[in-house]
């Protein structure tokens, strides 16, 4: 047997691992898209490290871009195996993959029209024309999503001869799980766990993370491999604190970059319990984003991944993702008014680092108002526009612009998804006797050598950090 490690390697984005059996049947596990600050983006997003056309299944461990945003180009160039997922991350992964689908459209629309503009006002151009294709497009969701294959959390399942599947709640996001196979060898079974991405226990509406079975064969991410967070997740007081002094005392608005799926749901709640509580100013909260109102949607109807918490909430207030003074928007229209509008508010809107939509155009509409707060509450890649303002730069590039920094910048990293270096070594305490072997992915390399060392430490053995590319035997 043989591990390859297409993505996720010594990086965090671009999540994909494939194991070949004896008998040369692969499953793949995740099939994400790389993104960020990563050499030759577009080659690693358009090639593949193997022939989609011999892949007999795949593992999806959860809904993030990340894990599953090549999964359609999978399709598209062969693959027609099933794809395995729980049930919440099949529903989130349609809306998080045409999403994705459609700014891949929109971006190749507008490169080539500018393209043609550029023709038909310089005759003299001497450029070659170089139409942009998407990696793929909304039928090639379609055709994606009919392979998907839901199941529940526990449940262990024969998904082909001799291989049996069962996923464990992650606590990352909803519907993400760690994977745990039972496969068939000779006389006896390979235990292989797949972490996924490790969430953080004692976090709101998820359930905390489960440990993955006992296994032989340990794939673990490393993320935060070198750090502990320092606030405990979704610290309530301080969040409130931030929202009084800026919309209350200054009059002035709460900016919060946050990714659609997740950590806006997250802060959605916590300020519905605020509400409930009657300690929430009487001022309006704006969600900007049509994919986090769908996403939203789907957290309604997924509650087997909600933890014992929010059910006991849901009895005294039975939408936990709707107040009176929370607005929904999804017209472009409204979301532009909110640009030109002085009135204190709360606007939480994506991308969550500020590379891509609405958020960029209320942050460059508000970042030099020192009355103004741009609220973080999770990663940002160091050359994104929320990696340079998160750093502290006194000015920031925006649409051509060089803007002045004169709002207050704050960072609440309580609301991190993925579980710090003792979450994760608490999350896998229960390997230190059966692991054979370990690898090391979906971390930066720096990281994960920190990482590996305390693993060691810990009493975990045969620990390795896979390059891109690389194949190793079982």
């Amino acid at each position: 047997m043989k591990i390859k490690f297409c993505g996720a390697a010594q990086e965090v984005t671009g999540s994909s691992h494939l194991l070949t059996l004896e008998n040369g049947f692969k499953i793949l596990l995740d099939c994400g898209l790389f993104q960020g600050d990563v050499d030759n983006l577009e080659e690693l997003n358009s090639t593949w490290f193997f022939d989609p056309k011999e892949i007999d299944l795949l593992i999806l461990s959860h809904a993030h871009i990340d894990h599953c945003g090549r999964i359609p180009k999978l399709v598209k160039d062969g693959f027609r195996g099933n794809i395995f997922s729980t049930h919440a991350t099949r529903d989130l992964s349609a809306i998080m993959l045409m999403d994705t689908a459609h700014i891949q459209e929109r971006d190749a629309q507008f490169h080539n029209e500018k393209m043609l503009a550029k023709l038909r006002t310089n005759k003299n151009y001497k450029g070659k024309l170089e139409e942009r294709v998407p990696l793929y497009n909304s039928q090639d969701v379609v055709n994606a999503i009919k392979l998907f294959v839901g199941m529940s959390y526990d449940q262990l399942i024969e998904i082909s001869p001799g291989i049996h599947l069962l996923f464990t709640d992650a606590g990352h996001i909803l519907g993400s799980a760690s994977v745990n196979l039972r496969i068939k060898h000779g006389g006896d079974d390979l235990r292989l766990a797949f972490s996924g991405d490790i969430g953080r226990p004692n976090r709101p509406i998820l359930s905390d993370p489960h440990p993955m079975l006992p296994s032989d064969i340990v794939l673990t991410e490393s993320t935060y491999g070198d750090r502990l967070h320092i606030e405990k997740p979704a610290e309530k007081n301080r969040f409130l604190d931030i929202i009084n002094q800026t919309c209350i005392q200054q009059k002035g608005k709460v900016i919060i970059p946050a990714f659609s799926l997740g950590r806006t749901q997250e802060i959605v709640y916590i300020l519905d319990q605020l509400e409930h509580e009657m300690r929430l100013p009487n001022i309006p909260v704006y969600v900007d984003s049509p994919l986090a109102v769908n996403a939203t949607d789907i957290f309604r109807t997924h509650p087997e991944c909600f933890d014992y918490d929010l059910h006991q909430y849901i009895l005294k207030d039975p939408d936990p993702f709707g107040f009176n003074t929370l607005h929904y928007i999804t017209d472009v229209n409204e979301s532009k008014k909110l640009n030109t509008s002085n009135d204190p508010c709360i606007i939480i809107s994506a991308a969550g680092m500020v590379n891509a939509g609405r958020i960029k155009h209320h942050v460059f509409n508000n970042i030099s108002n020192p009355n103004n707060t741009i609220l973080f509450v999770g990663y940002c890649s160091p050359n994104t526009p929320g990696g340079i303002l998160r750093s502290g730069a006194p000015t920031i590039k925006m649409f051509n612009e060089i803007m002045k920094v004169n709002a207050k910048i704050e960072i609440m990293d309580s609301f991190s998804a993925h579980g710090d270096q003792k979450e994760m070594l608490d999350f896998l305490a229960n390997q230190i006797n059966t692991s054979q072997r370990m690898f090391l992915v979906h971390g930066d390399a720096d990281t994960q050598i920190i990482y590996k060392d305390k693993l060691k430490h810990e009493g975990f053995k045969n620990i390795e950090i896979p390059a891109l590319g690389e194949e190793v035997n079982l």
